[in-house]
């Protein structure tokens, strides 16, 4: 199989059989690999990738990097999928076509205060190409790629496609800030109007992307510093 190429700021890393590139990238990163290390698994039914970030902001502002690679996956996506394949996102990382949960986007960092400046922050995301399971029908809400008339997509260009729809998000947040990226975002979400469990309706996301629930005449924020997974 044909390897990804990336543009000139990123550099490849994959592994193979089991490895889950979001635990090796928190390994690389610890270690002190460069920012832009993109580390990926491409296998038959699913599509893995994480990447490294180095960044010069607080924690509370770098989070923004989770709805940038989420926005540049649905672009490569939308851009590479056939015209009638919708493609959207979860405040909490899902990544949903056609409407139906596909696969999901996840983040960690050296850190868990949103005051400091991380070491290093990993985005990774997984996408189901194909059903594994017994009978797909069963479960309506979840699918796979292929099942949603992708079939052609490639992975390797997939990847490919996100990794440059991600760095072109990245100048312009590093140019314009949040707002451009939170518009863009804004716009992919599902979800929005509607009950968030029992918590509250999901009314949108402040200036800094945290998740607003009202609950009654009750308003709270909840920060994208939540979705934080334990690093290793």
């Amino acid at each position: 199989m044909t390897q990804p190429v990336f543009p000139p700021l990123l550099s490849g890393h994959p592994v193979q059989g089991g490895e889950d590139p979001f635990d090796h990238a928190q390994a690389m990163a610890a270690l002190g690999c460069d920012a832009g290390s993109v580390v990926y698994n491409i296998q038959a039914d699913r599509l893995r990738a994480a990447i490294v970030f180095a960044p010069e902001v607080p924690l509370q502002d770098a989070m923004a990097m989770l709805p940038l690679c989420a926005v540049g996956f649905q672009n490569a996506l939308g851009a590479l999928a056939p015209p009638e394949v919708a493609v959207h996102l979860g405040w909490d990382g899902p990544i949903f076509v056609n409407g139906a949960r596909c696969g999901r986007f996840r983040v960690t960092a050296s850190t868990s205060d949103p005051e400091a400046v991380p070491d290093w922050l990993v985005v990774g995301w997984e996408l189901a190409l194909l059903q594994t399971g017994d009978e797909p029908g069963k479960s309506p809400d979840v699918t796979a790629l292929y099942d949603e008339g992708c079939a052609d997509v490639s992975p390797v260009q997939l990847v490919e496609s996100w990794s440059r729809h991600m760095l072109t998000w990245l100048n312009r947040w590093s140019e314009d800030g949040n707002a451009p990226l939170h518009g863009e975002w804004m716009g992919l979400l599902q979800g929005v109007g509607e009950p968030y469990g029992d918590r509250g309706v999901f009314l949108g996301a402040d200036e800094r992307f945290g998740m607003l629930l009202r609950n009654g005449a009750d308003t709270q924020i909840v920060p994208l510093t939540h979705l934080l997974e334990d690093a290793h």
